[in-house]
């Protein structure tokens, strides 16, 4: 009797999440991020607790934000990798650039920066090398020209596109000098770029454009425009300007939305931390790009800017919001 038990509580064990087998030792993941986003919080805190990982149980997760301020990225980042982590997450450019130099030998996941090749964070996509890894969330190749091609095609008229950048994210300074001037020849426009470092600028950047007489704008994914999303939107709508985003939450009021599903991004990189955290090594997991887009065009904005949306744009989108 005694030995049918012994079988059947090894065979119990056996069958057990790995997680609920030693939940003795909590972890420790230090969150560097800009806002606090409720919504994808969510997600992300949800696709942890899929894995296994649950604060308050056998996860601590230490959180600190900068805000505006890029530039209290490091220290705040000095602070988390004096707690010394298990692990460190990055879920923007800012926050990765800012733990490559000072988080030795702790793992560090990623998430939405475009180009960690060329921000110097990783050796190639599939080796990254070093401590980190993560997802991107672009593909390679003319990215900004395929935006400004698919706001061509609901103005075709358009020969001055202004794209809104926030200099200070060491992403945007990178697609100046390398991707922008390339877009531009591209798509046969003239492109001006305009600058918002802070909520408080961006009414200043969206003047600029209208006086530079833009006929259209894309707007770069960023902390600060994805924090203040309704009033770039109600900018937009103001300057008469029809424009492109890149995240889903635009949708509501944005005319053209098309890039990665941010949510998928956010749920994906908990399967990078699970891994980690079990014992693989940054180094061998290759970097991952975004594998859910979407196009969503909101037909109530391009009516209030008198435009007539094409056949062939409508039968691509994912959503037509009427």
């Amino acid at each position: 009797m005694k030995r049918r038990v012994f079988i059947a509580a090894s065979a119990t064990l056996l069958v057990l999440p790995w997680f609920a087998q030693g939940q003795g030792a909590s972890r420790r993941i230090g969150l560097l991020g800009a806002f606090e986003n409720p919504q994808i919080l969510k997600v992300w805190q949800e696709g942890l607790r899929d894995h296994g990982w649950i604060e308050g149980k056998n996860l601590i997760v230490d959180y600190r934000y900068f805000g505006n301020h890029a530039e209290q990225a490091p220290a705040l980042g000095a602070e988390l990798v004096n707690l010394k982590p298990d692990l460190l997450f990055a879920p923007n450019p800012q926050a990765a650039v800012a733990l490559k130099p000072i988080s030795g030998a702790i793992p560090v996941v990623f998430a939405t920066v475009s180009d960690p090749v060329g921000l110097g964070l990783i050796q190639s996509l599939s080796h990254p090398g070093g401590n980190m890894t993560g997802l991107t969330d672009l593909v390679p190749g003319e990215w900004i020209a395929k935006r400004i091609a698919v706001l061509r095609e609901l103005v075709p008229s358009a020969s001055t596109i202004a794209l809104l950048i926030n200099p200070r994210n060491p992403q945007h300074k990178l697609r100046l000098t390398d991707e922008i001037p390339r877009a531009a020849d591209l798509v046969g426009v003239s492109l001006v770029a305009v600058e918002a470092t802070s909520a408080e600028e961006l009414d200043p950047a969206f003047a600029s454009a209208a006086a530079q007489r833009a006929d259209a704008i894309v707007i770069f994914g960023d902390p600060v425009t994805n924090q203040n999303g309704d009033r770039v939107v109600q900018l937009a709508a103001k300057h008469h300007l029809p424009a492109s985003y890149l995240f889903r939450q635009f949708a509501i009021g944005g005319l053209l939305v098309y890039g990665p599903d941010i949510f998928d991004i956010f749920r994906r990189s908990t399967g990078f931390i699970d891994k980690v955290l079990r014992g693989s090594k940054p180094a061998d997991l290759p970097v991952e790009q975004p594998t859910k887009f979407e196009l969503v065009i909101n037909m109530k904005t391009a009516k209030a800017l008198g435009l007539t949306v094409p056949t062939t744009l409508l039968v691509r989108a994912d959503e037509v919001i009427e």
